[in-house]
C-alpha cells in the first residue's frame, strides 16, 4: 500500500528513507535507519520487527541481501512483505513477496532500492530511478529522496490515493545539538497533498534544524555584535542571546557568539524594520 525510497548518500556518510502511502501516518511503520549501519523500508503488509531485526543484522556486518536473505527465511509471511534494505557500503536488496496486491515491485541500483505496491504500475518505481539518477550527488540525500518520492507521485503513486508520506535521514552528528544521528525526521500523517507539505516541511527543518556551512556564517565583530544586542532589545528580548532561543534559531548561531547565519541576520534586520 505504499512507494518507497532507501538510500545512501553518494559521498557515503547518510542513509535514509522516504515513502508515500494512502495510510494513515505511513511514517510510523516503514522507515528506519541508523547512521553507519544503513536504512531500511518495510511495507505491504508490514512486518514492523523487520526495522530493528534488519538493523541488528547490518550492524553485525551483514550485507543487505544477507539481512534480507535472513529476515524472508524466519518469516512465514513473507510472501506478503515488501522491502527494501541498503546497507552501510551502499548495497541494495529488495522483495517482493508473491501476494502483494498489483502492482507491485521494485528496481535496485548502486546505493538505492526503490519498491511500491497496490501502484498504478511499473511507470512510479520507474520513475522514481529516474528521477534519483537525474539528481545531484552532491545533493543533500533528504532533497534527492524527495525528489525521487515526488516523481513517483507524479507518475502515479498509490492507485487508491494520497494520505501521508515520511522522510527520514541519519548521519554521525547531524541530529540537534550534534548530539544524535537524526538529520532530518519529518512526518505528514494525512493530507490530501502530503508529498507537497513534505517539502514545505523540510524547507522549514533545513531552516531550525540544519547547522550552518561554513559558507553562510558570517563573523560577529563588536560592532555586529552592538547591533544585534540593540535591535534584540528593540524587538522586547533582554538580549540577543534570548532572541536566539525564543525564535529556535540555535542551529544558526555560534553558542559562543563568533557567528552568525546570514540568513538570520537578515531576518533579525528585517523583523526590526518592518515594526
Amino acid at each position: 500500500m505504499t512507494f518507497s525510497i532507501v538510500a545512501r548518500s553518494a559521498d557515503g556518510e547518510s542513509w535514509g528513507v522516504a515513502v508515500a502511502s494512502k495510510f494513515l501516518a505511513v511514517g510510523s511503520a516503514v522507515p528506519a535507519a541508523v547512521a553507519g549501519v544503513g536504512a531500511i523500508a518495510t511495507q505491504a503488509s508490514a512486518n514492523v520487527a523487520y526495522k530493528g531485526l534488519a538493523l541488528a543484522h547490518l550492524d553485525d556486518g551483514a550485507t543487505a541481501s544477507v539481512a534480507l536473505q535472513v529476515l524472508l527465511e524466519e518469516d512465514e509471511g513473507r510472501d506478503h512483505r515488501q522491502v527494501g534494505i541498503v546497507d552501510v557500503d551502499g548495497n541494495a536488496a529488495s522483495h517482493t513477496g508473491e501476494a502483494c496486491l498489483d502492482w507491485a515491485g521494485s528496481v535496485i541500483g548502486d546505493g538505492y532500492a526503490i519498491q511500491g505496491n497496490i501502484l498504478t504500475g511499473s511507470e512510479v518505481v520507474e520513475a522514481m530511478e529516474a528521477a534519483w539518477l537525474d539528481s545531484s550527488p552532491e545533493a543533500p540525500l533528504a532533497h534527492r529522496l524527495l525528489e525521487a518520492l515526488a516523481a513517483g507521485d507524479a507518475a502515479g503513486g498509490d492507485s487508491r490515493g494520497r494520505q501521508s508520506a515520511a522522510l527520514l535521514v541519519v548521519q554521525d552528528e547531524a541530529g540537534y545539538g550534534g548530539l544524535d544521528d537524526i538529520a532530518v525526521d519529518l512526518r505528514v500523517d494525512d493530507h490530501a497533498e502530503p508529498i507537497v507539505e513534505l517539502s514545505r516541511l523540510l524547507g522549514l527543518s533545513d531552516l531550525y534544524l540544519t547547522a550552518s556551512t561554513e559558507e553562510e556564517k558570517v563573523p560577529i565583530t563588536p560592532d555586529l555584535e552592538a547591533e544585534l544586542e540593540g535591535l534584540a532589545t528593540a524587538l522586547g528580548h533582554r538580549d540577543f542571546a534570548s532572541w536566539v532561543g525564543s525564535e529556535n534559531y540555535e542551529m544558526r548561531v555560534a553558542e559562543d557568539g563568533s557567528w552568525i547565519d546570514v540568513r538570520i541576520l537578515e531576518f533579525i534586520r528585517d523583523t526590526e524594520a518592518d515594526r
